[in-house]
Formats: C-alpha cells, structure tokens, sequence
C-alpha cells in the first residue's frame, strides 16, 4: 500500500515479503504452478548499489531500522524502512538529492528519537545482482515477485567486514491476499530453500558489528520501562509524520512511564525516579493539545450531527471546523518543538540509562504487591474526597483527580502482570471501566468550556450562537449521566473479587 507524498515527506509503502538462503548452486525454485501463482514474467535484472547509513555504534540496526541510498532499479532513491510486524516493514522513500554522504533532513528527523543527535555515517555498502520474476495468477495480474540475489558486502565500524552471499526474497503485490505468501513459502522451502534468520541483508553484513538486541533481564520494571520507551519511540515517528492516533499513543506510553516511576519509585533510586517523572510530565504536557483538540473536534462534531435540523442554526460546522483546524496546526507545532528539544532527548538518555540498569532496582514481588496496594489505597481516599463535595467545579475536579488515581493503579496492575494471578487482572478491568466513564466525564467538562468560547465568537462575529447554548446544557445532562455511572462502577467494584494483599 503507497500513501501519497505532501511536498516534501517521504512516500510510504508497506512492504510483505520473506527471504530465504539458497546455495549457490542451486536452481530457481520453480513456483508455477504454486497456490493461485499459475505464470511467470520474464526476468529482469538489475544491479543494485546501496550505502547504508547509522550512527557509529549502530543505533538504528539495533532497532531493526535500516536507512539506506541506493542507485539502480525500479525504486532508486533514499529508503528508510521501519519495522511493523512480522514479514511486514514500512519503507518511506525520497528521491535522489542533495550530497550522496549526507542522510536528507527529512529522514534524519524521523530517527532522532534513536540516534539521540549521533551523526548518521556511512555504516555499510552492499551491491547486490538481482533477478526479478512477477509472479502472475490466471488473468494476468501480478501478486508477488521473487528475486534471486548475488549480494557482496562491506562493512565498517571497530572492524571492517566482508562477505558474498546468495538470498531469495517473495514480495507480496500491493493488495495482494497475505495466503498467497503462505502458499509460495511452502513452494520455495519444498525446493530446498531456507527461510533466512535475518531480517534484512544489512542485518545479516553486519551481525557481528551490531550490539545484540535487549533480552528480559528478569526486572519486572526493567522490563516495563524497556517496553514503554520502545513504544514512545515508535510513536515519535508517528507524531512527526501525523500519523492517526500517533499522539494519543506516545502519550499513553509516557503516562505509562510516569505512572510506573511514581508507583514504584521506592524500588528505584527515589530522586531519579522523581526526576524523569517530572520531565515525562513535560512531554505529557506538549503532547497533550494536539490529542485534546483531536478528542473534541470529533465529540463536538458528532453532537453537532446529532441535534434535529431545527436546533442547528447558523455555520456551525464551519466555525468548528475553522477553530479546530486553526488549534490543530498549533498543537501539532508544540509537539514537534518538544519532540526536536535537547531536552527531550536528554529524556530519552536518562530513560536509557535507568533501563540498562536492572540490578539496582529492587522489584521481588512482596515490593511489587505494597506499591500496587498503595495505589489502590489512594484511589480510595480520592473517591472518598468526592463524597463531600457538592455539584459543581470542585467536584468536576475532585472527579479528575479520581480518574487520575484510577489510571496509576490501573497502570500499576499492568506492570505487575508477569508476576500475578487473575484475581488482580479482574480488579484492573474494573478499575479500567472506572477511568474510562470519569475520561468520558472530562472530555465533556472539559468541552463544555469550548462551546462557550465558540458560542462569544459566534456572537463576536454576528453568528447565531443558539446551538452552542444547546450542546452546552446537553453536555451538563452527559456528565451528570457519566457520575451516576461512576457511582454504580464504584459499588460493583467495592464488590468484586481483589488479591487479599490488595486490601
């Protein structure tokens, strides 16, 4: 699947495909007929000639992240592909300009989060002679090709390293169904071919140059924090190419961390932990616009489309439109200025070295169970607190506050999961219910004060302002609906089953 390029962004497309070791006196593995394959274009060959880019201790191999100018072929230019998932990796493409030394700044950009300011170098070159064969079903259309390559390569680093090798690769057309893989596979591996234990052929050059990849150390936070910061780097690129749901998801990610370093921070150094908990809260809080405004535009939106005709009067959907866009593009400015701050790589640093640290946190399960206790305690106290409030702001805010302590120890059970039993995951569903009607209860509390700032600019502007009124004492009715929700989650809570050391 390719997405379409805006100015200068790179063009995206998936890539499904498989490689497998042939020896090199073996044949082409003969694939017609093999699933709904049922012919064979003839082969077209190319040389290849790439130079791969990384910082010197080989940041992005780790990450399984490869960037890569290369000339020849049908798709010659600047290639940074991006894991995904399993035989799938996304490929953002540039075409060739500018020095052949220097990595575009709009690819450079993309990785910071793992280079953390290192200079991208040339790492390795490959030369690769391909044969190309379009696979094709019985009305002519192309669903995979496979490639037959001759690869030579030199690596650099501590140690130079050569090597000459022979690969297969199946690549699965664009729309393609994913069986057709299967179905090829088990041609290619009937033939006597093997499915290769690399996941690219820079992996495979430079195998004895790159660090090997992070393994559970057996730090149940170690591991949690590990998980988490991959995560918000993964989402990084997503929030600088605006990708859907990038934002909320690196936002979860650094509340995440937060949450965990705050619950467990006395099996942590105490200071350290408080420390990167403050700058998460930074990041939190530049990420934070930009899902605000998404999560009200489309609140706001639906209600609108959901009043009667009659009770929609004047631009109402272009006034929105024009303030959320306008408030969008800002808060999309905020977080790349603090995705682009030493400050937040400074952040990411700190939360490297806390990770490769596992000895010095000390998390048996008996410290584990007290901080999840903890948590659950001050969920209770913050509940209690709203008992003795009556309607109004302060009991909006004690609401928040609620939530608030439902998410840490909702996050709190999710860290100790490795380590305990299904009576604490009941609890942390229940809990999850809990932080997600008081969520619903913000959202419209919080949107309640945009629609009357939408409804003094209507009036600002000679606009009719009735149907923000409208949307205004409807939004009151909601979260009254969303407390009294709140209240019968609460009992059944109190009711339900929960770990004896959680009481």
């Amino acid at each position: 699947m390719v997405t379409k390029t805006q100015g200068g962004a790179p063009v995206a497309e998936t890539e499904i495909e498989r490689k497998y070791d042939l020896a090199a006196d073996r044949p082409i593995p003969p694939l017609v007929p093999a699933g709904p394959v049922t012919n064979q274009a003839d082969p077209r060959v190319d040389v290849l000639d790439a130079t791969y880019f990384d910082t010197a201790d080989f940041r992005l191999a780790q990450a399984g992240i490869t960037l890569r100018r290369r000339l020849g072929g049908s798709d010659e230019g600047w290639h940074l592909k991006l894991p995904v998932g399993e035989d799938r990796r996304e490929e953002l493409r540039l075409p060739l300009a500018g020095r052949p030394d220097k990595v575009p700044g709009a690819l450079a950009k993309l990785v910071r989060a793992h280079t953390l300011g290192a200079k991208l170098v040339q790492a390795a070159h490959l030369r690769t002679e391909r044969t190309s064969y379009a696979l094709l079903d019985a009305e002519g259309r192309e669903l995979a090709t496979l490639t037959d390559d001759v690869v030579t390569g030199e690596a650099g680093g501590e140690k130079a390293h050569l090597d000459r090798w022979r690969e297969i690769e199946i690549e699965l057309s664009p729309g393609a169904d994913p069986e057709v893989l299967d179905s090829l596979d088990q041609a290619v591996v009937s033939a006597g071919a093997e499915r290769s234990r690399w996941p690219s052929k820079l992996r495979r050059l430079t195998d004895e140059l790159v660090p090997s990849p992070r393994e559970k150390s057996g730090s149940v936070l170690a591991d949690y924090f590990a998980a988490e910061l991959d995560a918000l780097r993964r989402n990084d690129i997503g929030v600088r190419r605006d990708a859907e749901d990038a934002v909320h998801q690196m936002r979860v990610s650094s509340r995440r961390l937060r949450g965990a370093l705050r619950t467990f921070r006395r099996s942590l150094d105490p200071d350290v932990a408080e420390g990167l908990a403050a700058e998460l809260r930074w990041l939190g809080g530049e990420l934070g616009p930009a899902r605000d405004t998404e999560v009200m535009s489309a609140r706001l939106h639906d209600e609108v489309k959901a009043l009667p005709a009659e009770l929609v009067l004047g631009n109402v959907e272009q006034l929105m439109t024009r303030h959320f866009a306008r408030e969008a593009e800002e808060a999309k400015a905020r977080a790349i200025r603090a995705l682009d701050s030493k400050r937040y790589t400074e952040l990411l640093r700190a939360l490297e070295k806390l990770v490769r640290k596992p000895r010095k946190i000390k998390d048996g399960k008996k410290e584990l169970r007290k901080a999840v206790a903890r948590s659950s305690r001050k969920l209770d106290e913050a509940v209690a607190a709203v008992r003795e409030l009556e309607p109004g702001a302060e009991q909006d805010a004690a609401l928040h506050e609620v939530r608030k302590k439902a998410k840490r120890a909702r996050y709190a059970a999710d860290t100790v999961r490795p380590v305990t039993g299904k009576k604490l995951r009941k609890w942390r569903k229940n809990v999850k219910a809990v932080q997600s009607t008081l969520g619903t209860h913000h959202d419209i509390v919080v949107t309640r004060e945009v629609l009357r700032l939408l409804g003094l600019r209507a009036y600002a502007e000679n606009e009719n302002a009735f149907t923000y009124g409208v949307l205004h004492g409807r939004s009151i009715a909601a979260a009254e609906s969303e407390h009294r929700r709140f209240t019968g989650q609460w009992q059944d809570l109190g009711k339900g089953s929960r770990p004896k050391w959680l009481k």
